[in-house]
């Protein structure tokens, strides 16, 4: 039985996660540490321990305590901050983890270091610029941009900080919310808007060598409705999908900046006006919200992650580009356990409902 540890247990990746587990082969023990204390009491797991923030100067020893206690092998996070720390500080986690290197975690972290290198390497990527400060030129960049930009923050997960802006005046009234200091020093960037389709390409490697991906493009936003931007960063229906131009761009996008990548890199692309996909973040270190999808239509990566991360090997998959069928669907909401189905199932119902409009 392998003892696993995972932070941040209370949220929704990480439900996830468990729950990949839960359906592998094998039989696991899973502990779980959260710093919510509310949070902490839904994590779906055997024993559950309320942590300090990752920037507690305890919170090693913390999670050392518990590793002992609990006799833990492999610690997992699936947030950001737990993962860049985590991986700064692997050597002192008295158990196995699992990252590329230190220098990739950071990087990948930060969106404005990710699109510099991509667009080194030639990779079609939108048109991105880094506010410095308040004396930045704000409509002289909008003008570059075409009239309309995304602003975003350079690092967080969720679409933090993140903004459609048509004008001048609605460029400086978010930055000002979203920087009580009023400063804007190099934590936004503006972009080139692109299309509302985006996909994210899930792959685990192992010393610089492709397990297994997977495409998933995501149909809508859940709680779309109540965000500025239209981006909430959860998942509402999500749809299996491959393309091969789709593939070459993401493991183009991996390797521009880790030669020889190690462990999860989700890449984030929105299509352009010409219909190409365009990386936008590389989630690094851990697995989209929702990756219980492909779970149950199949494909268990964390199993597969944990058992790297042990040393073990994998069952080599022939197709291991896209193994799922296209159109498979997860179906979310808060609230609801999630449903996997298959687009002809969807377009059915709606056929239906127009043949019964017609007789009416």
């Amino acid at each position: 039985m392998k003892r696993v540890l995972v932070t941040g247990a209370g949220g929704s990746p990480s439900a996830n996660f468990i729950r990949s587990l839960r359906a592998a082969d094998e039989e696991y023990y899973i502990v779980g540490t959260d710093a919510d204390k509310y949070y902490l009491q839904r994590a779906e797991v055997d024993a559950k321990y309320l942590a300090p923030f990752a920037n507690d100067p305890k919170y090693i020893d913390f999670l050392n305590y518990i590793i002992e206690k609990e006799n833990i092998e492999f610690v997992h996070a699936q947030n950001d901050v737990e993962v860049g720390f985590l991986s700064e500080n692997r050597e002192k986690i008295n158990a196995k983890t699992f990252f590329p290197a230190k220098e990739t975690v950071k990087i990948l972290q930060d969106k404005f270091e990710s699109f510099k290198l991509w667009e080194k390497a030639g990779i079609k990527v939108p048109k991105t610029k880094l506010i410095e400060g308040r004396d930045t030129d704000l409509a002289a960049l909008l003008e570059e941009m075409g009239g309309s930009m995304w602003i975003r923050a350079i690092s967080g997960a969720g679409g933090r900080g993140s903004l459609p802006v048509h004008d001048v005046k609605s460029a400086k009234n978010w930055l000002d919310f979203q920087e009580k200091n009023g400063s804007w020093d190099g934590n936004f960037t503006v972009s080139e808007l692109l299309e509302p389709e985006t996909v994210t390409w899930m792959s685990l490697w192992k010393d610089g060598e492709l397990v297994v991906a997977q495409g998933r493009k995501r149909l809508y936003w859940e709680l779309a409705k109540i965000s500025p931007s239209g981006v909430t960063g959860a998942t509402g229906t999500g749809l299996t999908y491959s393309d091969a131009e789709l593939d070459d761009i993401a493991r183009r996008a991996v390797l521009a900046v880790d030669d020889k990548p190690d462990g999860l890199f989700g890449v984030d692309m929105a299509y352009d006006k010409n219909g190409i996909p365009n990386p936008t973040e590389i989630n690094i270190g851990r697995f989209f919200t929702t990756h219980e999808f492909f779970t149950q239509a199949g494909l268990n990566m964390p199993e597969m992650f944990v058992k790297l991360g042990y040393g073990e090997t994998v069952p080599k998959i022939d197709n291991n580009t896209n193994p799922l069928p296209d159109g498979l669907v997860w179906i979310r909401g808060m609230d609801f356990r999630p449903v996997l189905s298959d687009m002809k199932t969807v377009e059915e119902s709606v056929a239906e409902r127009d043949h019964i409009l017609q007789e009416l």
